[in-house]
């Protein structure tokens, strides 16, 4: 492997500002603003606005919009008595 290509993978704590989830896992992302962990170690903090702990899909809280049909099957019953005039 080449030298100087590579990016500077370090340990970087994420955290969900949403429910204050927080995970560590390595990466190439900056930050100003830094953590102290349990373990006493200090790493970088990037907040994150959505993961997969309060992301709808993953959690299940996912609601389905078209329940009764689609577009077309919409408009047909709305204005199914019209045409019958």
């Amino acid at each position: 492997m080449k030298d100087g290509i590579h990016p500077n993978y370090r340990e970087v704590c994420f955290v969900d500002q949403s429910n204050g989830f927080k995970f560590v896992t390595r990466s190439t992302m900056g930050s100003k603003e830094t953590v102290k962990m349990e373990d006493g170690r200090e790493l970088p903090l990037v907040k994150l606005e959505t993961t997969s702990e309060s992301h709808p899909f993953y959690t299940g809280q996912q609601k389905s919009i078209d329940n009764l049909g689609g577009r077309v099957e919409k408009f047909r019953n709305k204005f199914a008595g019209f045409a019958k005039k």
